[in-house]
């Protein structure tokens, strides 16, 4: 059973009560006893000083202490005793004078003893006779100069047991009444003091279940004042701290949820208790992973030897991981062992996708690659042959210097077509390009580069339909760079189509944009090239493609124009059947 503080305040009250009492009910019982005793020994002792006066007339103790005796006791209403000065008993008001020999000596009695010593005594104790406690009192006294002794007179001590009964009783009834009383005041008392202690209660319940809004009411300036005042105080710091735990909280989980790093914090039982969205969407978990174990989350064995590593020197360390996710995922990750005063907490690992970085190592590694040997084949054939006419080939043999230069030129045009492809190519990415965007009909666009065109394509035997271009409706662009795409696209259809095959070029809407398709009958694209089919310099046939003189940027520089208009390009091949490739337009 839970005993609250009222109870327990009651209860104090009520014993201390009850002990007050009890110990004021003995001590009045024992002092009143004693009161009463010792005033009916004083009359007992006045009287005994008034009858020893009547003893004068006692000549003849034998003869006169009966009648003596009875007289006295009439007057005082007490028993009265005439001992002799050697203890015999003589006379006694209580007991008939021929039975006054068959009484014991009194010489030794405790009251006759302090009578003859100290000139009256007294005592109390029991008589057997009468069943009661009797008060003895004793003076000494001389009727002649030869007849002398004691006088003693004795009272049975019943009003006094009466008396101290009532008073008993009396304090009895005032003990309960005044226990009722305290009761009910203790009750009373107890409520007001518990009061603001469960007023304590109730708000330090609030804080513990994060409601900091109350504060406790200080009406007194005692220890219970104290308190309350220290607990407000105690409640308000509370309060910012949370507040400021919450803000920091929330700025924390804003700063993960914002970081494209993925960020993972596990105990050092390898249990996860931290994960952002960066780090969800690099692993491409779905469910929650917080709460679990690392091996239940990825089972990759180069991320859980580095966190093994880490948890066995608490060390930091850095390292690549490739996660085999779709396509191939490279991620830089930086561990960090959480430490305090040099124990093991936990484990923090940042994971940065460094992916792109990868792929713009492998582009600009390939880039540099791709130039220089774009630039060192026609710069090595124009170095051979001009050094061969150097020679003197020009003057000994003009026919065979003749198709030298031209081969030099055709190598200087191919060079020309680079640099002027390449400078195009980097102020497009560069966005250095100014665009004059205007309301326009694609069919001229395609109209004029058929044209450009046209003579290739007639000495091929290939026909280019684009019968409906003009039925879409207009677009939003810059007619120079429109017509470089469509030339782009044109000549590749042309250079990878058969001789007698067709190009067509269609148009058609799609919600907001409009789609311009170029198709052909040619060769076709393998599907493992269609992803990289416009990057720089990608070549599916590098050999035939140097054949036709193309630079291997043409694509590139399509896709860039394109997506400088907010288009996107795409395409479709099936090999040896021919491809399709598609750019879009905003509507007017």
């Amino acid at each position: 059973m839970k005993f609250t503080i009222r109870w327990k305040l009651m209860g104090s009250y009520l014993l201390l009560l009850l002990l007050v009492g009890g110990t004021l009910s003995v001590y009045l019982n024992h002092t009143l006893e004693n009161y009463l005793v010792a005033g009916i020994r004083g009359n007992l002792l006045n009287e005994a000083g008034l009858a020893s006066l009547m003893t004068k007339e006692i000549r003849e103790p034998h003869r006169d202490a009966p009648a003596v005796a009875a007289a006295i006791g009439q007057k005082i209403s007490a028993r009265i005793t005439i001992v002799t000065s050697t203890g015999e008993v003589v006379g006694d008001s209580e007991v008939a004078p021929a039975a006054l020999g068959g009484l014991e000596n009194h010489l030794q009695r405790p009251e006759v003893q302090e009578a003859l010593k100290t000139g009256n005594g007294s005592a109390i104790r029991y008589s057997a006779t009468l069943h009661t406690d009797m008060l003895y009192v004793a003076v000494p006294f001389r009727s002649t100069p030869e007849v002398h002794g004691i006088l003693r007179l004795a009272l049975p001590l019943t009003a006094v047991s009466r008396t101290t009964g009532s008073l008993h009783a009396i304090l009895g009834v005032a003990l309960a009444v005044a226990a009722l009383f305290s009761l009910v005041l203790s009750y009373i008392l107890s409520n007001v003091t518990s009061r603001t202690l469960r007023t304590m209660t109730v708000n330090a319940l609030r804080i513990g279940r994060g409601d900091f809004s109350r504060r406790l009411p200080v009406t007194s300036r005692d220890e219970l004042g104290d308190l309350g005042r220290v607990m407000n105080e105690m409640t308000g710091r509370i309060e910012g701290q949370m507040e400021r735990l919450a803000a920091e909280k929330s700025r924390l989980d804003a700063i993960l949820r914002g970081m494209g790093e993925g960020v993972m914090v596990t105990d050092t039982a390898g249990v996860v208790t931290l994960v952002n969205p960066a780090f969800r969407a690099l692993f491409a978990l779905q469910e929650e992973v917080e709460g679990r174990p690392l091996i239940e989350i990825t089972r990759h064995p180069s991320l859980h030897e580095a966190y093994r590593k880490v948890v066995e020197t608490k060390g930091e360390r850095l390292g690549e991981l490739t996660l085999p996710l779709a396509g191939e995922t490279t991620a830089l990750t930086h561990w960090v062992p959480l430490l305090d005063q040099g124990r093991l907490q936990g484990v923090v690992a940042v994971f940065h996708d460094i992916t792109d970085l990868k792929r713009l190592e492998t582009v600009r590694r390939d880039f540099v690659a791709n130039v220089s040997h774009e630039l060192r084949t026609p710069v090595t054939v124009i170095k051979g042959y001009a050094e061969t006419l150097l020679a003197g080939t020009l003057a000994k043999d003009p026919a065979r210097a003749a198709a030298f230069l031209e081969k030099i030129h055709r190598h200087a045009d191919r060079l020309t077509a680079l640099v002027g492809d390449l400078l195009v190519l980097s102020e497009l990415e560069s966005g250095a390009v100014p665009l004059h965007p205007a309301p326009l009909a694609i069919d001229g666009p395609v109209r004029h580069a058929c044209v450009l065109l046209e003579e290739k394509a007639r000495a091929r035997g290939i026909a280019i339909d684009r019968t409906g271009i003009d039925a879409v409706p207009w677009v939003l662009g810059d007619r120079g760079r429109l017509e470089q795409v469509l030339v782009n696209l044109l000549d590749n259809a042309i250079k990878y189509t058969p001789e007698g095959g067709r190009v067509t070029i269609a148009a058609r809407e799609e919600g907001a944009m409009v789609q311009v398709a170029v198709t052909d009958t040619g060769v076709g694209i393998p599907p493992k090239d269609l992803p990289r089919i416009f990057e720089r310099f990608y070549r599916v046939d590098a050999a035939r493609s140097r054949e036709q003189c193309g630079t291997g940027l043409g694509l590139a520089i399509v896709k860039h124009i394109v997506q400088l208009h907010g288009g996107t390009v795409a395409v479709e091949s099936t090999p040896e059947k021919g491809s399709t490739f598609s750019f879009t337009l905003r509507k007017a």
